[in-house]
């Protein structure tokens, strides 16, 4: 599991960073989080391929959010094979704004673009697979605004060592993955005996968002937290007018939430040094670092 932070501003890109993007890069599939301006060209200065992106998951259609979107469509697209099929998760109103967007320049791209509108009640799984879920809440801002997790679930891991005691292998080590007991020799063997089970483990995005409920429920024991902290707490006044939270509102939820790691992300133009977001969140939550523009963070998934 890797994450790559695209860009690192808040509603527009200084000299330092670019605005909203961050790449999930997980057994070799790309996932997208929001994609604003110039996000296909901050995903090749990272060396990463576009081509690998399956998912974009859009937390809202605010310029910053989305406005590359366009862009990197078309070059996914004319770059791929016809059979190549994106899905678009975002949401309510996503069919109707992406619409718009396709209609303003000519778009024709041989792409298979599904796009699917969000509206949950709570913490919901709107994507799983046997490995991994997808799961979205709607967070509290000025538009529909939705907060995402990756949620990796528990596995068995065999214990190479023990198959080769036992002398299990072949199409054995299959059944005994997927929680049979097998027999060798006339001798029963169970997967406790030769397995481990790995708990779930979990990343979380906190986009847009003033402080609320939703925050803390989607933040419940991550292992990585990534968060929006558009200012210090001397600003609460304007972050919560403008439906945004502070770093030490962030650091509050870190720390009463379970969370492991908290990176904070989607700073205001206005901090040049963001060491003073990254030093108010670390007064309540020790683990906090700040994101820059194509850091990369390797987890052990």
């Amino acid at each position: 599991m890797k994450v790559v932070f695209l860009g690192t501003s808040g509603m527009v890109p200084t000299k330092e960073r670019n605005v909203q993007g961050i790449y999930l890069d997980y057994n070799g599939e790309g996932i997208l989080l929001d994609c604003g301006e110039g996000t296909q060209r901050q995903i090749q200065h990272a060396g990463l391929n576009a081509q690998k992106i399956k998912k974009i998951l859009i937390s809202h259609w605010h310029g910053d959010h989305v406005s590359g979107l366009l862009g990197l469509l078309q070059t996914i697209g004319n770059f791929s094979g016809d059979d190549k099929t994106i899905k678009l998760f975002g949401p309510v109103g996503s069919k109707q704004y992406l619409e718009h967007l396709t209609k303003s320049c000519v778009f024709d791209v041989q792409l298979n673009l599904e796009v699917i509108e969000l509206n949950p009640t709570g913490l919901e799984t709107f994507f799983e697979n046997e490995d991994y879920a997808l799961q979205a809440i709607l967070l509290d801002h000025s538009v529909p605004c939705l907060g995402f997790k990756f949620l990796r679930k528990e596995r068995r891991k065999m214990n190479q060592a023990a198959l080769q005691e036992k002398g299990v292998q072949g199409e054995l080590v299959g059944q005994l993955q997927s929680g049979k007991s097998v027999e060798v020799k006339g001798i029963s063997i169970s997967p406790e005996e030769v397995s481990v089970i790995e708990p779930s483990r979990s990343v979380s995005f906190i986009f847009d968002t003033r402080i609320c409920d939703a925050c803390y429920t989607l933040a419940q024991d991550s292992d990585l937290l990534v968060s929006e902290a558009v200012y210090k707490d001397d600003l609460q006044d304007k972050a919560q007018e403008y439906g945004h939270m502070t770093a030490l509102q962030v650091a509050q939820v870190a720390s009463q939430s379970g969370v492991e790691q908290l990176i904070l992300t989607h700073f205001s133009q206005r901090y040049k040094d963001v060491g003073e977001l990254e030093e108010e969140a670390k007064s309540l939550f020790e683990n906090t670092s700040c994101a820059y523009d194509l850091m990369k963070v390797n987890l052990p998934f």
